[in-house]
């Protein structure tokens, strides 16, 4: 921090993503509905496992944190932005701006390292059902959870370690609409080479870690189905894994193509439309596919309904 206050610069400007006025009303309309059934959809499935003991599962454990990551990840981005789309003020304080890198870090490699033991929830339950509760016990739920939020801090921390090494002394200005890592190290007048092979090694192995797990997982389920004789066995066995490959997809897909490429390859355009899906669309996409793509999700939604009317009538 004592490298941080001797830089000139005392706040940053971030440019977001159009200077367009009609297109910024355009955008901050959508993203402000994108943020309210992110929340209301995230909160909303955080509700319904809790309530419904028939989901007090393994799975439904850890969907309960996906959600809350969701929600905590998107919160970090999402209401800056719409404030930078709806007034003038452009502005985030140095502090902020770092606060937001530092939270999203430990938020978005949560999620990264959750889905993937999600993945190894799926695999145990396909592949070994009849061993599924000794497996996937308490216990082992609880270590994979903590060991994905102690993994997210450390890599937040090690990379406040290394920003605070860095000097800002020319530019404010952030081509981005959050304060993201590499848009903000390339204003640095510092050398940066540290702190961009930090990146690149966490991020490049948290996800090469997670890919692997989840690739390991689907290929063993794989094999497993392709071994069951009745075409109703595969289909069912296939649908407990759909939702889960499909938030995976979008998920990764974006985050590796935002972070695992060379400079030469960057652009700007490009990467925010990338950023976007990751940090705004992604967190509102996730409780939609898991709860229209699971029957077990609608039926406890619909019994938390029935229970509230029928309170009601009571009344």
């Amino acid at each position: 921090m004592s490298r941080w206050n001797s830089s000139s610069v005392t706040d940053f400007i971030l440019m977001g993503l159009t200077d367009s006025a009609e297109t910024q009303l355009v955008l901050s309309g959508l993203f402000l509905l994108i943020y309210l059934v992110t929340v209301l959809g995230n909160a909303g499935m955080i509700l319904i496992i809790r309530l419904d003991p028939q989901l007090h599962t393994p799975m439904y454990f850890l969907l309960t944190h996906l959600s809350f990551l969701d929600l905590s990840y998107s919160s970090v981005i999402t209401p800056k932005t719409l404030q930078s789309l709806l007034t003038s003020t452009k502005s985030i304080s140095f502090l902020g701006c770092f606060t937001q890198i530092f939270f999203f870090v430990v938020f978005g490699t949560a999620e990264c390292l959750l889905l993937s033991s999600m993945a190894y929830d799926r695999y145990v339950a396909i592949c070994n059902p009849l061993h599924y509760s000794v497996i996937m016990s308490t216990r082992l739920c609880h270590a994979l959870l903590v060991g994905c939020y102690v993994i997210g801090f450390l890599d937040a921390t090690l990379g406040a370690v290394s920003h605070s090494r860095l000097h800002f002394c020319n530019s404010n200005v952030i081509q981005h609409f959050f304060c993201d890592v590499s848009p903000v190290l390339a204003l640095s007048c510092s050398d940066t080479y540290e702190a961009e092979i930090i990146v690149y090694i966490c991020a490049g192995s948290n996800l090469m870690l997670s890919l692997i797990t989840i690739s390991g997982s689907y290929l063993s389920i794989l094999s497993t189905i392709l071994k069951i004789n009745s075409t109703a066995g595969k289909k069912k066995a296939f649908s407990t894994c759909t939702s889960h490959l499909l938030g995976v997809t979008i998920f990764y897909s974006t985050m590796m193509f935002t972070y695992l490429k060379p400079k030469t390859s960057y652009s700007l355009g490009r990467d925010q439309v990338a950023s976007v899906f990751y940090t705004i669309v992604s967190p509102m996409l996730n409780p939609l596919i898991y709860s229209l793509r699971n029957k077990e999700v609608k039926h406890a939604a619909l019994r938390a309904l029935q229970k509230i009317e029928g309170h009601r009538q009571l009344k």
